[in-house]
């Protein structure tokens, strides 16, 4: 019951008789049993029995008659109120017949919460396949022969079509379907077809996905594609439009709580009316293939959150009306981040020369290590390797001494040049604040001492730079800041952007980037700011990382 505990829900809801009823579950319902799904009270409490049809793809003949249900035989599962029962839950995309109290005078209205599948259906060879289909409500129900136009076999001549209409089972239950000009198809019903044809026909457009659960993004996915074929001789106008989830069960208890509506995008933009993002015009006999994506900076809920929807495909011939499940887990952004900031901008200070554009980018190479608790910190280097620590782990240590002494050739140690060594700024400290989140900004303030060998001021044998008053004898005093060098501070800030650049996968799980942009004090009377882009892309998931105090003298 795990993938279904993490579910978006629809409530549907089946008009049922007294006596023989035969409905369609276009979503599974297996988080709860029958007994929880039809409890003793209102109009649930006259289902008395459930059957469920398990055609075998590859089986020649009967055991008994489908039309008929009967104890026993492979091909049926049931469930009876308060007696012996073999069906445990009612799985999705499958048929089922019904058996409610009283005669087909009496009407009964009962709601099933399930979880939305992907539509499919297999035909049989067999020739009994008891199926539904996705057949658009909303302006009045297709005709079966319209609807079957693309898969005639469906309706030849040769095949026999049976709708149950409630009462008892007898020569007008199931009552057998004679014209399909006329007759409507209900997509909460099911339908005995014998039609002995082999095939996997379920509507006229096709939806094909890489997972078989829909649009399913976990904590990680960027872009998920489906494949829409258009079966039909017409060309035909597909209407996108998402929904938030239904209510969570209250029945079984601990089923996963939904946090929000999935921000769906498509092109980078909200699926929504006004920006050309919920239609689709498909050429007749044709496919197009649908990229869609998810804002995850607007999944503001902790880490592992439930985000949960429904997408409609709906048709300009009306004849579909098909609901994909959609799905995605706020992701932690834990582990390791590497990547460079491109500085594009430097405002100028000489004015005669205003402007700030650079002839070309200048990279400076970034590392930030973001902790299990969403620490962040700014490195100037760090090691992946086995720690020299008990039971040898794997781990991330931003000191070689911290590396098991064996082990050391197999590790990875990255630098950055533009920073003193064993440097580590975290959100503590004066000018510091913020941490690793879309549309955050996080800002770390480094401090170069005008004693740092890493100073641009300093230089260690020029006796103008040393910071040293040498003396004839040899000897030397330190002199005070300000007198051969200066203290420089570099704000630097990172302002993370929520959606992706265009061409970009992974956004918010394996890379994040924005704006960067730095102010530096102490290497000119006045500050200088530059500013340009960064972009991040995460090398390990490991949240934790051997540290020393952290400095910033």
């Amino acid at each position: 019951m795990g993938t279904v505990a993490h579910a978006q829900w629809k409530n549907e809801t089946y008009a049922l008789k007294g006596g023989w009823n035969a409905i369609y579950l276009h979503g599974e319902a297996t988080h709860a049993t029958l007994d929880e799904l039809f409890p003793n009270s209102g109009d649930a409490a006259n289902v008395l029995e459930v059957w469920r049809w398990n055609p075998a793809p590859d089986q020649v003949q009967f055991t008994s008659t489908p039309l008929l249900p009967a104890p026993g035989p492979p091909e049926w599962n049931v469930w009876v109120r308060g007696g012996a029962s073999n069906l445990a839950n009612m799985a999705g995309q499958a048929g089922y017949l019904i058996k409610c109290s009283g005669t087909a005078a009496n009407s009964y209205s009962v709601s099933i919460p399930q979880r939305p599948l992907p539509p499919s259906a297999t035909w049989v060879r067999h020739g009994a396949n008891l199926l539904g289909f996705p057949a658009k409500t909303a302006g009045g129900n297709p005709k079966f022969s319209t609807y079957f136009a693309t898969f005639p076999a469906a309706i030849a001549a040769n095949t026999k079509i049976f709708k149950y209409i409630g009462g008892d089972l007898g020569p007008n239950n199931p009552l057998q379907i004679f014209s399909p000009v006329t007759e409507t198809l209900d997509r909460n019903q099911a339908y005995w077809f014998s039609a002995e044809v082999v095939g996997d026909f379920y509507a006229p457009l096709e939806i094909s996905l890489s997972n078989p659960d829909g649009l399913d993004f976990g904590r990680t996915a960027s872009v998920i594609t489906a494949s829409l074929r258009n079966r039909t001789a017409a060309t035909v106008t597909i209407t996108l439009t998402e929904s938030p989830s239904g209510a969570v069960p209250s029945v079984p208890a601990g089923l996963t709580p939904i946090e929000a509506a999935v921000p769906l995008t498509r092109g980078g933009l909200p699926i929504s009316a006004g920006n050309g993002n919920h239609t689709v015009v498909i050429a007749p006999q044709s496919s197009v293939e649908l990229d869609f994506g998810i804002n995850r900076g607007l999944m503001t809920g902790a880490t592992g959150a439930l985000y949960a929807s429904l997408l409609k495909f709906t048709d300009s011939s009306s004849l579909i009306d098909i609901d994909l499940p959609v799905r995605a887990n706020v992701g932690s952004l834990t582990g390791l981040w590497i990547g460079e900031a491109s500085v594009t901008n430097v405002v100028s200070k000489v004015a005669t020369s205003p402007g700030s554009t650079t002839a070309r980018p200048y990279p400076l190479r970034m590392i930030v290590h973001v902790d299990d608790s969403g620490k962040a910190r700014l490195l100037s280097q760090v090691f992946l390797g086995t720690l020299n620590e008990a039971g040898d782990p794997q781990g991330l240590c931003v000191q070689e001494s911290q590396l098991k002494p064996g082990s050391k050739a197999s590790a990875l140690r990255f630098s950055v040049a533009h920073m003193p060594l064993d440097r580590t700024i975290d959100d503590t400290g004066s000018g510091n604040s913020g941490n690793v989140a879309l549309g955050a900004a996080m800002v770390r303030s480094l401090f170069l001492d005008y004693r740092e060998g890493t100073n641009p001021f300093v230089h260690l044998y020029h006796p103008d730079h040393d910071n040293k008053d040498a003396r004839p004898d040899g000897t030397s005093t330190p002199k005070a800041e300000g007198v051969e060098s200066f203290s420089v501070t570099r704000q630097c800030t990172f302002d993370f952007a929520s959606t992706a650049p265009p061409g970009v996968t992974g956004w918010g799980t394996q890379v994040i980037g924005g704006t960067y942009s730095e102010i530096l004090t102490g290497l000119h009377k006045e500050a200088i700011q530059v500013s340009g882009t960064f972009e991040l892309r995460r090398v390990s998931e490991i949240g934790s990382i051997t540290t020393t105090t952290v400095v910033n003298p």
